[in-house]
């Protein structure tokens, strides 16, 4: 009987230090994504923020709150630099899985850093089109919204594994429709595609959060920290990433034009 009692205690003892470290793990992910996103932001601003100067040649790219591009981002926008700001992203989240596997936890982490500056870069030009206040409201709604999926997919009892065929082939065929209006210019294609990727992203967001929380429980009594570290940098990137998406499609939505 007493064997029983150790051994009840020492499995209690087990499941707390796993909870526990899985609240240390969730912690991470989510700071190392806001780490991200603030990363995102600054950049961003950095290349579409308050003006410096008043020169005519900048006129068309004033909004009506007088802001317009800096120096920097004119720089960017007016020469070859721009297809390098637009496709340099895509090239790193198809890196990243090398990276992972090569570089240290901390080079990771440096990498994601990157990522997140360039893709604030090529994000810079959503501060032409849209208000800042539209952009500012629509953030706080992603916010929200991310935070309440977030939260499903963590403490959901439901298994949502299956969910993942689905959405893969949901973002392959919003990348085929995407591409096909790029050419045809369609409003109402484009209306019916920022529905669908919000509802995938969203999808997303919850099975993502649930595969992190998945990951860790089984692979947490192997003691790899390094890997730990490693997977909780690419639960990162995923959250990043499909907040981003989010926001972007419901931007179309909630953004008012300059």
């Amino acid at each position: 009987m007493a064997e029983f009692s150790t051994l009840r205690s020492q499995v209690g003892a087990r499941a707390a230090e796993i909870d526990a470290g899985l609240r240390a793990h969730m912690n991470k992910v989510y700071g190392t994504m806001s780490v991200g996103m603030l990363i995102t932001a600054l950049a961003s601003w950095a290349i579409a923020g308050l003006a410096t100067t008043t020169d005519p040649a900048l006129a068309t790219a004033q909004m009506n709150n007088g802001t317009m591009l800096t120096g920097l981002g004119v720089a960017l926008y007016t020469s070859p630099l721009k297809w390098v700001v637009m496709l340099a992203p895509l090239g790193m989240i198809f890196g990243f899985g090398a990276v992972m596997q090569r570089a240290s936890a901390s080079g990771a982490q440096l990498f994601f850093y990157l990522f997140a500056t360039l893709i604030g870069v090529s994000l810079s030009s959503i501060f032409i089109f849209y208000t800042t206040f539209s952009i500012v409201q629509t953030f706080l709604v992603t916010a929200i919204a991310f935070a309440g999926l977030s939260l499903y997919g963590y403490t959901t009892k439901k298994d949502i594994s299956g969910w993942g065929s689905f959405l893969v082939m949901g973002v392959i065929g919003l990348l085929v429709a995407m591409v096909i209006n790029w050419f045809l210019q369609s409003p109402a294609m484009m209306y019916a595609i920022s529905m669908l990727g919000v509802l995938i992203f969203a999808g997303l967001t919850a099975y993502d959060t649930q595969n992190i929380k998945t990951s860790y429980l089984a692979h947490a009594h192997h003691g790899d920290q390094e890997w730990l570290d490693k997977s909780a940098i690419h639960g990162a990137l995923s959250l990043y990433l499909d907040f981003l998406n989010m926001f972007q499609f419901l931007l179309f939505f909630m953004g008012s034009s300059e």
